[in-house]
Formats: C-alpha cells, sequence, structure tokens
C-alpha cells in the first residue's frame, strides 16, 4: 500500500512523500541487529507482495513529480541494498541503465535513478554486503560514468558524481583494474572543468575520496590532479577551492599515518607495509603559496569561533596538516611570508601571517624553531591591542599554540608582558570569542606546567607570582553577563582549575582563600536569577573547582570546610541535572579521598543521591561516576560501608543486567565489586556467589580478531574482571572467610589460561593477571598448589618477566616467588 501510495500520480504529494520515507524507515536502521531484523522481516514476504512494491518503486522514478522520484530513490535503494547482492532483484539495474542511458527519459528521471545507485553503493557499502558478481557492479558503475559524461545536461552530471563518490568504496574491485580506474579518473576530471560550479565542486569531491580509499593507485594521475586542484585552489569560486583543498588534506594525513607506522615498524625490523610516496613534501614548494595567498582572502564578517568554514580558513587548515606531515621543511616555505607580513598596514596579510606562523608550529621541532618563537613573543604581545578583532582572535590562537607546543621557548623576562597581554583580553570591553581565545592561551599556559617538578624542589614556579591576578581575572571573566557566549565561562574556569592544579606550595595560602570564595558562590547560586541551563552549567563548574582543591589541599584543609561543601554539593546532586550531577560526584569523591573516614558521617545523606546516580542507565555518564564514587568510599571510609552495602550491590546488579547500560560503565561496576569487599571483608559473603557468576558471564566475551577498538575494550574489561576477583579474595581473606571461594578457583584458572593463550593481551592485563595468581597462591596454599603448577602459570609469569614495564616485571618477580615457594613445598 505504501508504494502505490508513492508511485500514483494525481494524488496527495505530500502524503506520497511520507508513504515513501515510512517505507524506507521501515526497512532502515542504525543499530546493526535491528537492521538484520528489519532486512529479515522483508525477506519473510510473500515472493508476490514483494514483487508489487518493486514495480511499484520502478514506477515510481519516473513519476512528473520531483519529490516522488527524489524519495522512490532512497525507498528503491534500500531495497536494492537486501535484494541485489543475492540476485533476487533481477529488473533493478536493467531498469537503471534504461532510464539513466536512454533518450526516451526526461532529466528528472535520470537524476533519480541516479540518486538511487548513489545511495544503494553506499548503503551496501556501509552494511558490508557480499561480494558481488563483476558483471553487477560494471552495470553500476556504466550507468554512473554514462551520467557523468560532458555530453549530459548539468544536472544529472551532479547526480551523476554525487552517485559516483557513493559508489567508489563499493566498486572497489573496479578501481584495481587500470582501464577501468582510467575510465573514472578520466570523466571524474573532466567533470572538475564543468561550466557548473556544483559538479566541479562534487567532482573534487570525488577526487579526494579516491586519493583517501586508494592511495596506493594515486602515482600515474598525480601531475592532473595536481593541476586541476591548484587552479581550483587559485581561481575557482569558494566554494569549489575549498573541496580542492580537502585533496592535499587527504594526502597529507594519509601519509602523515604512513610515516608513523613506518617508523614504528622499522623499530621492530619490519618492511613498512605501504610505500608512502611523500606527494605532500613534494608540493610544498607549490601549494604553500597558494595556501599562504588563500588565507588572505578572509571575510570580514566572518565569524571568530571559525563556524564558517571559508577558503581563508580551510587553507590555513591545510597548512596546519601539511606542516604535521612534512614537519621543518615547512618552516622555510612559510616563514618569509610571515615575517613579511605580520606587522603589514593591510590587516588582511597581518592577520593571515599570524594563523600561517600559529600553524606551523605543530608540526616544527621544538629546537629548530625555538629561535623564531622566542622573538616573535614581542611582536605577538603587541598585536593583542590590534585594532581588528580578528587579528586579535589569532594571535591569541598562535599564543596558544606557543604555550601548549613551545612554552619554554617563552623568554622568562618576557613573562610578565605575556600573562599582563592575555589578562587584558578578559575584560568587560573585549568581545566574549576573544576574551575566550584569551582563557584558552592561558589554559595552555598552565596546562604547560603539567609535571613541572620545581614547585616540589623549591617551593615555587613560574605561576606563582601571578596566580593572585590570574584567579581574579579569570573570575571576573567567568562572572560577565555574557560569559556563556563562545563558551567563556567554561574556559575560564578550565583556566583556573589548572592553574589550581599546578600551583607551587607557596601558593596554598591563596587555595585556602578561594575554597571556601567557591563554596560561598556555589550556595549564593541557588538562588541566581539564571535559566536553568545556565545555573547547571555554573554550579557544575564550581563543583569542579571544588574537586580540583580537594585535590590539591590537605586533610586539614578540607575538614574545616567539609560541612558546608557536602551541604552545598548535596545540593546541587537535588536538581537532577546530568552535568552538574557528574561534576558534584566527582567532588564529593575528591572530598572522600582527602578526609577519609570522617566521610563517614556524610553517607546517610549521600546514600538517596548515590543510588539514583548508579541507575541512572541512560545518563550512562552519570552513571559511571557513581560506580567510581562508591569505589573512592570504600577505600576512605573502609568496613564503614558496610550498612549501605545491600543497597549499593543490589544498584550494581543492576545496572549490570540493564540491556540500555552503555558497555563503558560495565567494567568499572566489576572493579568496584573488588572495592566492596575489600572494604567489608567477611560482609561480602552474602555477594560472593551471585557477583562471580557475572564475573564469569563477562570473562567468556571475546572480541573479533579484526576489531581493534572491541579488542581493546575486552583488554579492558578483563582487567576490571581481574581486579575484582583479586579486590573478593583479598577482602574474603582478610575477614576469614576465604573458604567461600573454593568452588569457583577452578573456573577463575580458566579465565586466566585464556588471558594466557590470547595474542591480543595487553601489558595492564598480564600485569592484573599475574598479580590474581600471586594472590591466589598466597591466600590459598596448598589447596591450589597442583592448580598452579600448569604449564599457562609459568608462561604467563615469564612473560610478565620479560615486559618492557618496570611494574609488570616487579609484580612478576614477586608473583614467581610466591608460586614457587608453594609449588617447592610440596
Amino acid at each position: 500500500a505504501l508504494a502505490s501510495e508513492l508511485a500514483t500520480d494525481g494524488k496527495d504529494i505530500r502524503a506520497r512523500q511520507l508513504a515513501g520515507i515510512y517505507m524506507k524507515n521501515l526497512l532502515s536502521a542504525v543499530d546493526p541487529q535491528l537492521q538484520i531484523q528489519k532486512h529479515d522481516a522483508w525477506k519473510a514476504l510473500r515472493d508476490e507482495s514483494r514483487r508489487g512494491v518493486k514495480v511499484n518503486l520502478l514506477q515510481a522514478l519516473r513519476s512528473q513529480e520531483n519529490l516522488a522520484r527524489h524519495t522512490a530513490a532512497q525507498a528503491a535503494a534500500e531495497v536494492a541494498t537486501i535484494e541485489v547482492p543475492y540476485s533476487a532483484w533481477p529488473e533493478f539495474l536493467p531498469a537503471m541503465l534504461e532510464n539513466i542511458t536512454t533518450d526516451a527519459h526526461p532529466e528528472g528521471t535520470k537524476i533519480a535513478s541516479l540518486e538511487c545507485l548513489g545511495y544503494t553503493c553506499e548503503r551496501m557499502a556501509d552494511l558490508d554486503v557480499p561480494d558481488m558478481p563483476e558483471a553487477t557492479t560494471n552495470s553500476f558503475l556504466t550507468a554512473i560514468v554514462d551520467g557523468i559524461q560532458k555530453t549530459k545536461p548539468e544536472a544529472v552530471r551532479l547526480a551523476a558524481a554525487a552517485a559516483l563518490k557513493n559508489s567508489l568504496l563499493f566498486t572497489h574491485n573496479n578501481f584495481q583494474k587500470k582501464e577501468e580506474r582510467d575510465a573514472i579518473m578520466s570523466t571524474v576530471c573532466e567533470a572538475t572543468v564543468s561550466s557548473d560550479a556544483r559538479v566541479r565542486r562534487e567532482a573534487f569531491d570525488c577526487i579526494q575520496t579516491v586519493a583517501y580509499l586508494y592511495y596506493d593507485q594515486l602515482q600515474e594521475y598525480m601531475s592532473a590532479l595536481f593541476d586541476l586542484t591548484t587552479n581550483a585552489i587559485r581561481q575557482d569560486e569558494e566554494p569549489v577551492a575549498v573541496i580542492a583543498l580537502e585533496f592535499w588534506n587527504v594526502l597529507a594525513e594519509a601519509e602523515e599515518e604512513m610515516l608513523v607506522e613506518e617508523v614504528d615498524l622499522r623499530e621492530q625490523n619490519l618492511p613498512p607495509e605501504r610505500q608512502c610516496q611523500r606527494y605532500t613534501f613534494s608540493a610544498v614548494e607549490h601549494v604553500v603559496p597558494l595556501l599562504l595567498e588563500a588565507m588572505t582572502k578572509q571575510d570580514e564578517n566572518a565569524d571568530l569561533d571559525f563556524d564558517q568554514f571559508g577558503l581563508s580558513l580551510a587553507a590555513g587548515t591545510c597548512l596546519n596538516i601539511i606542516a604535521q606531515t612534512v614537519g621543518d621543511q615547512m618552516t622555510p616555505a612559510v616563514l618569509p611570508f610571515v615575517q613579511q607580513h605580520i606587522q603589514s598596514q593591510n590587516w588582511h596579510y597581518r592577520e593571515a601571517a599570524t594563523m600561517a606562523f600559529a600553524s606551523i608550529l605543530e608540526g616544527a621541532n621544538p629546537e629548530s624553531i625555538a629561535a623564531v618563537v622566542h622573538q616573535s613573543i614581542d611582536v605577538l604581545i603587541q598585536a593583542l591591542n590590534d585594532p581588528n578583532n580578528m587579528v586579535q582572535h589569532s594571535t591569541l590562537w598562535c599564543l596558544s599554540k606557543i604555550c601548549e607546543l613551545h612554552s619554554r621557548s617563552i623568554p622568562q623576562d618576557k613573562l610578565p608582558n605575556f600573562v599582563n597581554g592575555l589578562l587584558g583580553k578578559l575584560g568587560q570591553n573585549i568581545a566574549p570569542n576573544v576574551a575566550r581565545q584569551s582563557a584558552n592561551a592561558l589554559y595552555k599556559l598552565g596546562s604547560a606546567f603539567d609535571g613541572d617538578t620545581t614547585g616540589q624542589t623549591t617551593g615555587t614556579n613560574a605561576i606563582s607570582p601571578f596566580l593572585p591576578q590570574l584567579l581574579q581575572d579569570l573570575m571576573a571573566a567567568a562572572d560577565r553577563p555574557d560569559a556563556n557566549e563562545a563558551n567563556l565561562r567554561v574556559t575560564a574556569f578550565e583556566a583556573m582549575n589548572t592553574f589550581v592544579i599546578n600551583s607551587a606550595p607557596d601558593s596554598k595560602n591563596l587555595l585556602l582563600q578561594l575554597l571556601p570564595a567557591a563554596a560561598e558562590r556555589l550556595q549564593s547560586s541557588f538562588g541566581m536569577p539564571m535559566d536553568k541551563e545556565s545555573k547547571d552549567g555554573y554550579q557544575g563548574l564550581l563543583c569542579s573547582m571544588i574537586q580540583v582543591l580537594c585535590q590539591k589541599l590537605e586533610r586539614d584543609d578540607i575538614a574545616a570546610h567539609a560541612d558546608s561543601l557536602m551541604q552545598n554539593v548535596l545540593q546541587v546532586l537535588q536538581a537532577k541535572s546530568s552535568s552538574a550531577q557528574q561534576e558534584a560526584l566527582s567532588a564529593i569523591a575528591a572530598i572522600a579521598d582527602v578526609i577519609e573516614a570522617d566521610f563517614q558521617k556524610y553517607m546517610p545523606a549521600l546514600q538517596p543521591f548515590l543510588l539514583s546516580g548508579l541507575r541512572q542507565f541512560e545518563a550512562y555518564e552519570v552513571c559511571n561516576v557513581a560506580v567510581g564514587l562508591v569505589g573512592d568510599i570504600c577505600r576512605s571510609i573502609e568496613g564503614q560501608i558496610q550498612p549501605f552495602t545491600k543497597d549499593i550491590m543490589e544498584a550494581l546488579v543492576e545496572s549490570l543486567k540493564d540491556p540500555t547500560l552503555h558497555r563503558s560503565v560495565k567494567p568499572s561496576v566489576f572493579s568496584c565489586f573488588g572495592e566492596i569487599a575489600m572494604a567489608v571483608g567477611a560482609g561480602y559473603e552474602p555477594y560472593v556467589q551471585l557477583s562471580v557468576m557475572l564475573l564469569m558471564q563477562a570473562s567468556a566475551t571475546d572480541a573479533p580478531q579484526d576489531d581493534d577498538d572491541m579488542i581493546e575494550y575486552i583488554n579492558g574489561l578483563r582487567e576490571c574482571v581481574v581486579e575484582a576477583y583479586t579486590g573478593i579474595i583479598t577482602g574474603l581473606s582478610d575477614g576469614n572467610r576465604l573458604d567461600q571461594m573454593n568452588p569457583y578457583i577452578g573456573s577463575i584458572l580458566q579465565f586466566l589460561n585464556k588471558i594466557a593463550s590470547d595474542p591480543n593481551r595487553d601489558d595492564p592485563l598480564l600485569n592484573r593477571a599475574i598479580g590474581l595468581i600471586g594472590d591466589i597462591a598466597q591466600s590459598m596454599g596448598p589447596a591450589v598448589r597442583d592448580q598452579l603448577n600448569q604449564p599457562f602459570v609459568a608462561s604467563l609469569l615469564q612473560e610478565g618477566a620479560q615486559s618492557v614495564s618496570s611494574e609488570t616485571t616487579n609484580t612478576a618477580s614477586w608473583a614467581t616467588g610466591v608460586v614457587q615457594t608453594l609449588i617447592q613445598s610440596g
């Protein structure tokens, strides 16, 4: 009925469109399992019913109404995706060929048929359908390539170019054959000089897709592709030039990846898997001048937050990507332009020179560019007062890149002017997007002190003299009435938190003043006349500040304020905003960590909010933080958590059983079992059987050998399962109830054997597994002597001893000693 409604000319066009969309949605889904179910439901229909639908869809592609044809293209593509790979719709491709290649059908039918072929190719590539006969893929390409010929109307060529782009992955076998590849490339290159800018743009989009998918086949076409792309960048309309630039982005990213892999393989004495042709290196001399010139074509009214991706920004992005690939080769190609124009009378050139300098910083070797960065500081600080907002914005971006990548090249005697210059761009009279960029530069400056040990050895660091003014001005920026614009408030808080984290001991008194100030602001926020979203965001940021202050200060410093902190943070939890809840729960975790056993008095008030967080399965980020908080509390108050354990365990088990829970939370839940067991000792006995059963189920989960993401996840999951077993064994051993684990030791050792034989096992998992072996040997003694005297145990211990990680070798050394002593005692 739906296909018939879509195909019948004369009926209401909106009803026809809705019928087609509904039909398409009945057959398609984002979730892979649901997609299989929908396809199976279609296949289960009677042949006669399916045949009728397909006839109507082909008829609808020839409708007089454009909207009906376009909708039919989508619906027919879904059916073709199911049937064509299994030769179940033999009429489909002949009909498409007839529609596209013969003059009997109007332009609209040709366009709709090309759209249908493109959608079909894209869907089949996404769903990884079985390989089809060569004749079938040839038919697809024949129809599409015919549509893109220069003799066709431009509207048809546009649809054909889009279809070709969608078909490129699907037709990979055709691309391996030189004759067919030549025909495709010739046709696409021809389309890049079409009289229609839309066709040219789509053709260049095809070319960058070819570069991404078929880098190894590009060599014989590079001369032509170089000419076409550089001419487009130089003189074509902006939308076309931007897409032509993408070709060089794709090449640079591909070559950077290959060069990194080449280094990794060389360290393993292995040959490279792919040959890097270094096209990007060869093109620097010719392409970079085009990019620099394009960067001077800024739109004066463009959004300073880069939302308007015009040619100037695209060229800067491309320059940055190429610089990351070719490294120091970029510096002599760009530096003369920077030196000539960074103080130009024309703001376009000043801004372009500043952005060009920022763009090469990431690829440059710090030592080779240190002198240049050193010399640039005065010029850049001066440019902060440029009369043009865009120049100011780009200068701040450049300074943030210097802080991030080359902070050691900032002269110490310039640091006061550097900091004061950035602070000067936070004031009320500064546009929010410029102020945000200044706060971001300060955040990068603070982050440059990550890992700096100067404060530990001398009691101070380079931040200390500026910290009072930094915190004062950043807080003032966060308080601006327009601080919600351009993410200014968030960036200001991130900068403050970074300075707090990296502050030296001589700034402690300042932090002691900041803690109650943050608590007072949080208390005041509940009565502020702000919309709910802004208030939730503000409260979340204050909670994040309280968290880092608690992590930085000591127990006695926090204890005096703990009551007010907990009262206000618990009030944030009452609002039930997922973003604020995450930060509030994290702040509570930091408080628990620092005041340890004294945290017990807050548990009755916290428990309802904690259980609520553990049950927020759909807001899984909140659930994950709540699970982590349980572990923090266990470590802080230890056995005092016993009265609250039953409800917490019920919530944790519910989370594992809930099918909607994001998989990233489950490993943390398993680790939490071990934390609870270690805290309550013998009190864990009621939960042993159920928790071990759940751990055994998780242990059975495997990853496909070709799915890197799943392999990484399974390694993490198994690591948390091992942690749980370790915690349960340790807790029950401390409580003299280790006998509760006797029935499960065989299954645990089978799991360890599985880990031992897994070629995808990573080092953290190896370390945990060896530690568990040592714990079992030490805790259970002679009862497990024979079970541990197995080849897989010896193999794990030996591999651990040979690990490159000192932590793993130390664990292996300890566990080996425990196991050998046990075995020899028999």
